[in-house]
């Protein structure tokens, strides 16, 4: 089952250990293109907050900048599995993962498209 989310998200910034000292700059790893699907989301369950999921995703937005650790942003979540809603729903807390912890943010609403969950 698909089901789309929007949420609002921080993308937190690379630890020193995080950037390799010959690259001064962001590194491009810690870029992410609009529809990008390298991140996943990370949710405690609702019912049992001790029992966590990671979920492939991707992950939209209004703008085609590519985002950036700091960057704030209002996004749209699409997820297919049967279980994401005993994990996800509106004011759930969740964690953007790519091989670490690299954001964070909440859940504002569960998106409908045509009388049907989507």
């Amino acid at each position: 089952m698909q089901t789309r989310f929007r949420a609002i998200i921080t993308l937190d910034e690379p630890s020193v250990r995080d950037v390799p000292a010959s690259r001064p700059s962001r590194p491009p790893e810690h870029e992410y293109f609009n529809h990008t699907h390298r991140l996943v989301v990370r949710a405690p369950g609702i019912q049992d907050p001790a029992f966590i999921r990671y979920f492939p995703a991707e992950i939209c937005w209004d703008d085609e900048a590519p985002l950036h650790p700091g960057d704030h942003a209002k996004v749209t979540i699409t997820l297919t599995d049967d279980e994401v809603l005993e994990f996800l729903g509106p004011g759930q807390h969740i964690d953007l993962w790519f091989g670490s912890n690299v954001g964070h943010g909440t859940i504002s609403r569960r998106v409908y498209s045509e009388n049907t969950p989507s």
